[in-house]
């Protein structure tokens, strides 16, 4: 076998690996060498060791040694095999459900054991269900393992042996070929972080020793765990950086704008921007005046007003004889932006544009028409901005609204809609769900960060309660009082069922029973399965006031902004994660009157449950939710899994090893710095055939 990088070796080269498992090894990402030694175990049995059964405690996994004192078959609703092994005084049964009388007669009485397996209850004493076992011979004494045993992720037809062995024939290739497997890491930033060299992290971790802290790589503490997960975030960080450097090394229309547009607008709003709104906006409009494409992410929580400040970027695009576009991810979002920038920008002579999916036939050819001549200036819309036949005349800026429902790949299709020549579109890139800001500048690595870390003054925080069900009266009693208070209520419907219809059928059903409890009341329903003219007809009763309570599924979680609704009901929600119920709960509380927002959970409640309605009763900061929603979910919920989707991890976790990222960000400055070779060969290690994605 000649020297070569063990990414560039087929785990055919591993002796015993032949094309059928190789095939079966590639559906989960394992095509080289290189890819079984980063093929880590999800968790290790200690077999190093015999167990007396006298010391054995629920639920350890051990190896325990004991001689046969008999054996029975029992008869209840399974047959099963039980064998009592004593060791001393102490006993355990062993217990088989599926047994042949060969294996019966194997474990006679008298036959002294070795069995590695779970302890568990059982009906008389402690017991083993399918032990691992075999017959120990007295006169030779039993070799135990040297290591701790690791158990590895896998397909179907790759059994844990198989991983074993082929694990150990790559650690026998690492160790014949460690060139094959360089270290990219400079030592002094290894020497700074405590972290062990590549090789010698892999090999720990393929075979950690006996005396290994099972406890430390359960929760991925171990330094050698620590090591490739740095290495890890590292080449996406650098990826990222990689994306960022193409975008700014573009040309991009500089959209400088008279402002004539933008002072009219200022002057016609009923309120006055924050100072963190206007701090966005300069720091918006000094991208768009560059000659690079901007690329910038702002955050706000609900209610911040980050509508008019993209509006605002709108005009500057269109003072420049610029069009701009904003792709929302629902129907229902983009008619929301639709109104608001109708409301602010039809008053300066300004049309606006939708385009979704029920835009058809004629109709839509003429709106297509319309934006490849320019006549057009600005267009909102859903992902039917995407399709290949929207063609724009000169389009300078994007905005992506609700950012974690689009990947990288979706918001990326639109930069090559600029128009004419090498121009590239700036993108604004908007969203509602707060993101820890070590995870955004992570995550988000090719994108600048905005802030808007202030609500408008008069807001006040909304009123939060969990109740149980079994209290529904009460809670239909409360919306009767609010909507005869002149005020308007929300009636959240979930279902844990994935199926649309489903949640549909249940939210009809509680707008039937809810219009029968309350027969004064003018009820409306909203769900995914209505028309779009349907439901716009519905939001603008209520938005009107001619809806005082509206029944509807979470398709209202994001976008609806009706000043006058004071109430929220939200049915069973401990089926939801701590973001969606802070969006849906960002609904009420945007006027000046004091809102509410009622939790009716379906008792019992889970341990995670019943933290997130704590959560939402306690705090209204959107910031310290996601904190929590992440520790809780996980990162595929905060950043959306389209998002996480593109940034695939074999070994790191953005939630675990989220106190590394400042210092995952400093090494990306250093590699760059000082090693930019190096900064390559981590991608294509560590992300590969996915950079691809880069250049989306």
């Amino acid at each position: 076998m000649k020297t070569q990088s063990l990414d560039a070796m087929p785990v055919t080269a591993l002796k015993g690996v032949g094309t059928r498992n190789a095939e079966r090894l590639e559906k989960i990402g394992v095509q080289t060498v290189q890819d079984v030694l980063f093929h880590l175990p999800f968790r290790y049995q200690d077999r190093t060791r015999v167990t007396p059964i006298g010391a054995l405690r629920l639920g350890d996994q051990a190896v325990v040694e004991g001689v046969v004192e008999g054996s029975e078959i029992r008869f209840g609703r399974r047959r099963s095999l039980l064998v009592a092994i004593t060791e001393g005084n102490a006993s355990l049964t062993l217990r088989f459900f599926h047994f042949s009388a060969a294996q019966k007669a194997m474990l006679a009485t008298g036959v002294r054991l070795r069995c590695f397996g779970e302890v568990r209850n059982g009906p008389k004493s402690l017991e083993m269900v399918h032990p691992e076992y075999r017959r120990v011979d007295g006169e030779t004494e039993q070799v135990m393992e040297e290591s701790l045993t690791p158990i590895y992720p896998t397909t179907e037809g790759i059994h844990q042996l198989s991983w074993r062995g082929m694990t150990e024939k790559a650690l026998s290739v690492l160790a014949d070929y460690p060139q094959g497997l360089p270290d990219l890491l400079p030592e002094a930033l290894l020497r700074s972080h405590g972290l062990p060299e590549l090789a010698a992290a892999v090999r720990y971790l393929h075979r950690p020793p006996a005396d290994a802290s099972l406890d430390e790589l359960a929760e991925g503490r171990h330094p050698a765990q620590r090591r490739l997960a740095f290495e890890e975030l590292l080449a996406h960080q650098l990826s990222l950086r990689e994306l960022r450097r193409l975008h700014k090394g573009t040309p991009a229309r500089a959209l400088v704008g008279g402002g004539d547009l933008r002072r009219r607008l200022m002057a016609s709003l009923p309120f006055k921007l924050t100072a963190a709104q206007e701090r966005v906006v300069g720091e918006i409009g000094e991208d768009l005046r560059g000659k690079h494409p901007m690329m910038r992410l702002v955050q706000g929580d609900v209610g911040s007003g980050k509508t008019i400040v993209s509006a605002l970027a709108v005009l500057q695009a269109l003072e420049s004889h610029c069009q701009a576009a904003l792709m929302a991810p629902t129907e229902l979002l983009a008619e929301q932006h639709m109104r608001s920038f109708r409301d602010w920008l039809e008053p300066l002579g300004l049309e606006v544009v939708g385009l979704t999916g029920r835009h058809k036939g004629k109709a839509r050819q003429q709106i297509l028409d319309s934006l490849a001549s320019g006549e057009i200036r600005l267009v909102v819309g859903t992902h039917a901005l995407l399709q290949e036949d929207v063609v724009f005349h000169a389009l300078g800026l994007v905005i992506v609204d609700e950012q974690h429902r689009f990947g990288v790949h979706q918001r990326m299709a639109l930069r090559g809609k600029g128009g004419s020549g090498e121009l590239v579109p700036h993108q604004l890139i908007m969203t509602a769900t707060p993101i820890p800001r070590s995870l955004a500048m992570t995550a988000y690595a090719d994108l600048d960060l905005s802030v808007i870390d202030e609500l408008p003054p008069g807001r006040l925080p909304v009123s939060t309660v969990a109740i149980p069900d079994s209290r529904r009266e009460e809670v239909i009693d409360r919306v009767r009082a609010a909507c005869r208070a002149q005020r308007q209520a929300y009636w959240v419907c979930t279902l844990i069922e994935e199926s649309e219809a489903l949640q549909c059928q249940a939210a009809e059903d509680t707008a039937l029973q809810l219009a029968e409890a309350l027969p004064d009341l003018r009820t409306g329903l909203v769900h995914g399965r209505l028309k779009a003219a349907e439901k716009e007809l519905v939001m603008a009763g209520f938005q009107k006031g001619e809806i005082d309570l509206l029944v509807s599924t979470t398709v209202i979680e994001v976008g609806v902004d009706v000043p006058n609704a004071s109430l929220m009901i939200i049915e069973n929600p401990e089926r939801l994660g701590l973001a969606q119920l802070h969006q849906l709960r960002g609904r009420v509380g945007r006027g000046a009157t004091e809102s509410h927002c009622v939790l009716m959970y379906h008792p019992p409640l889970t341990g995670n449950a019943r933290e997130r309605l704590a959560v939402m009763r306690h705090t209204g900061d959107g910031f310290v939710i996601a904190r929590k929603d992440l520790e809780l979910r996980g990162p595929g919920e905060v950043l959306g899994t389209r998002q996480t989707g593109e940034m695939q991890f074999r070994i790191a976790d953005l939630v675990r090893d989220q106190g590394m990222l400042d210092d995952i960000r400093q090494a990306a400055d250093l590699l760059l710095k000082d090693h930019p070779e190096r900064a390559g060969q981590l991608i294509r290690r560590w992300i590969g055939e996915k950079t691809q994605y880069i250049n989306a």
